[in-house]
């Protein structure tokens, strides 16, 4: 994922926990929040309930990669963060562009057509 859609700022991340809309699947946890903006930022976090710090890091690049080719189809004006659940450590690739899908579509962010 470029860094120009990304979401770093920790203030940024507490307005969205605090006041966005959140939507769980077994390996990731979504939470999405309007911004204003006619662009797309996504922040990626894994909590120490995932594992060691190998753990949560591969569980953050997971997030990551999953996320890239998806961003295109997404709606604009959304920030959006996404949180690992302990499963998603020791999941594929597949598995976790599958979970992706499955909260955004509930989320409405991303159509059926538009999916990969």
């Amino acid at each position: 994922m470029q860094r120009t859609f990304r979401l770093t700022r920790s203030q940024d991340f507490r307005r969205v926990r605090q006041s966005g809309k959140s939507y769980a699947h077994p390996l990731v946890v979504l939470i999405a929040q309007a911004n204003g903006e006619m662009k797309i930022r996504v922040g990626v976090a894994a909590g120490r309930t995932v594992g060691t710090a190998v753990k949560r890091n591969r569980a953050k690049r997971l997030l990551r990669e999953a996320m890239r080719p998806l961003i295109p189809s997404l709606a604009t004006g959304w920030d959006l963060i996404l949180i690992a659940r302990p499963a998603l450590a020791s999941s594929t690739l597949t598995d976790t562009r599958q979970a992706l899908l499955n909260v955004l579509k509930r989320a409405q962010l991303i159509s059926n057509s538009d999916a990969i």
